[in-house]
């Protein structure tokens, strides 16, 4: 069963297995973490809300935090680290749902709490809290679509394969492709939801001469913009995240028609609360629960209004506005950008 959430906007690398943060009068819990993409803004948000909860709960004496760029196969070895360190639960974004079942079933096993935020799990023990991924792909896909007639060439540029966020997104694409059959794919890249690799990608594909008539991203999305601009290519219609440079530029860069949607890494956040929330004997009636996007875009007053209420120039470029969850999350503003967990 699951439950939907929606979503309401509101305005460094750390070393594998650091332990943050020392044992208080309150805290009494031990949480790991387990993610597997550093140098990405999404991801560095999430680590930054999963720190900002555990401290604002006051239940966390401590964070074991496993953040590192690595594959399915190093997970399961950080997986198995934590579940050495006896924490009292673990928080994971996983690199690939059946590269890393073992793990997660070894750590239920052992009596401990497992979430996985942001995308799916096979383990059947584990509970979800992610954002609802094969909607996020449908309604940007639909709208760029729409954008274009019902018809030209996509230039689809995916996350990262294998991961189970970008499955489920293509799914999404696909609902909308075939739901428009005048639009047809002119390139399909994985972007390892990477800034460098993505704009590089782009600047290949304008250097082909392929005609194109729109860009649907997988949330790299400002150094796309800053790629049509900076070769003067033609700004098509392109969708995105709500990050906050792409966010910034659907109001400032003259003639780009775009549209954010919203992908929350404060999700990271929810499920450090989830995971409190079992532990302290509070289970969830589901297993799953999805938290659903919205769409701002910068073609109708109404979205212009909701992307003008939602800008926040003092977000890094690569950081969702959308910060907090309701009914999720507790952290200020401040306490996520601080990105400081307990004892730190």
């Amino acid at each position: 069963m699951k439950k939907i959430l929606t979503m309401v906007p509101l305005l460094g690398g750390v070393a594998l297995l650091a332990s943050v943060g020392v044992s208080s009068a309150e805290g009494k819990y031990t949480i790991g973490i387990s993610n597997t993409v550093q140098g990405n803004g999404w991801r560095e948000e999430m680590v930054c809300a999963m720190k900002a909860q555990a401290l604002a709960s006051g239940e966390v004496a401590k964070l074991n935090i496993a953040h590192r760029n690595t594959d399915a196969a190093g997970q399961l070895e950080d997986i198995r680290n934590l579940i050495s360190a006896k924490v009292d639960a673990i928080v994971v974004n996983p690199a690939d749902p059946a590269g890393i079942k073992a793990g997660l079933e070894e750590a239920t096993k052992a009596g401990i709490v497992v979430v996985a935020v942001d995308q799916a799990v096979t383990e059947p023990s584990a509970y979800i809290i992610s954002n609802n991924q094969e909607q996020y792909a449908y309604l940007g896909a639909k709208w760029l679509f729409q954008q274009m007639g019902g018809k030209g060439e996509v230039f689809y540029m995916r996350g990262a394969a294998g991961a189970s966020a970008d499955s489920d997104r293509d799914k999404g694409f696909k609902k909308a492709l075939a739901e428009n059959p005048g639009v047809k794919v002119a390139q399909e890249v994985f972007t390892g939801w990477q800034q460098d690799q993505a704009k590089q990608q782009i600047l290949s594909f304008l250097s082909t001469g392929t005609p194109f008539n729109g860009i649907w991203t997988s949330g790299i999305d400002n150094v796309i913009v800053d790629a049509l601009v900076e070769s003067q290519a033609p700004l098509v219609p392109i969708v995105g995240a709500d990050n906050a440079g792409f966010v910034g530029q659907l109001s400032s860069v003259k003639g780009l028609v775009g549209a954010a949607v919203t992908n929350p890494g404060s999700i990271g956040g929810a499920g450090v609360t989830l995971a409190l929330q079992i532990l302290d004997g509070k289970k969830p009636a589901q297993q799953t629960v999805l938290v659903d996007p919205q769409l701002w875009d910068n073609a109708t007053d109404e979205g212009k209004a909701k992307l003008k209420a939602a800008a926040d120039p003092s977000l890094s470029p690569e950081w969702p506005v959308s910060i907090s969850i309701p009914e999720w999350t507790t952290y200020t503003k401040e306490q996520i950008v601080a990105c400081k967990g307990p004892g730190e």
